[in-house]
């Protein structure tokens, strides 16, 4: 078994390089990306004629380095430039609404100020059991098709 290890560590150190670097482009979080650069040691050190044992400690420790110097930096960079704009259900919490027809706890419906009419039901964190026709409300929360709505603040003019 040694002898195999020795004769043919350089390919096993490549179909390693090979798997780690497939794994990392399904899960893009550089982590993977760390653990191939470490196996590139470990494969350089098997043509140098390292011993298995230490081309498996070089690889590891190379794998370290990477994951807890680079990475992190790299992670960084990559968010940086993202859209902090909230999309999808996240964009809804807080939107204000008037009811189009009159909520309980049952349902109802509200257009929303994006001009989208939703299936609505009074929140169950605000004292309010009933809202009607023409109030203004918050959206607090979308579970599915329906929007959790709590009457707005009303403000003295």
């Amino acid at each position: 078994m040694v002898e195999f290890l020795a004769s043919y560590a350089w390919t096993i150190w490549l179909a390693l390089v090979l798997v780690f670097l497939i794994v990392e482009m399904f899960s893009l979080e550089f982590t993977f990306l760390m653990i191939a650069l470490g196996s590139v040691g470990g494969l350089v050190s098997s043509l140098v004629g390292v011993p298995w044992f230490f081309q498996i400690v070089i690889a590891a420790a190379i794998s370290l380095l990477l994951i807890f110097t680079i990475r992190p930096p790299l992670l960084r960079a990559l968010r940086r430039g993202g859209d902090p704009t909230k999309s999808n259900v996240d964009a809804l919490i807080g939107l204000e609404g008037i009811v189009t027809t009159r909520l309980t706890g049952e349902g109802g419906h509200v257009k929303l100020s994006n001009g989208d009419i939703w299936t609505a039901r009074v929140s169950p964190i605000t004292d309010s059991a009933v809202v009607d026709l023409g109030e203004r409300v918050l959206v607090t929360a979308i579970d599915g098709a329906t929007a959790f709505v709590v009457p707005a603040e009303r403000t003295a003019l």
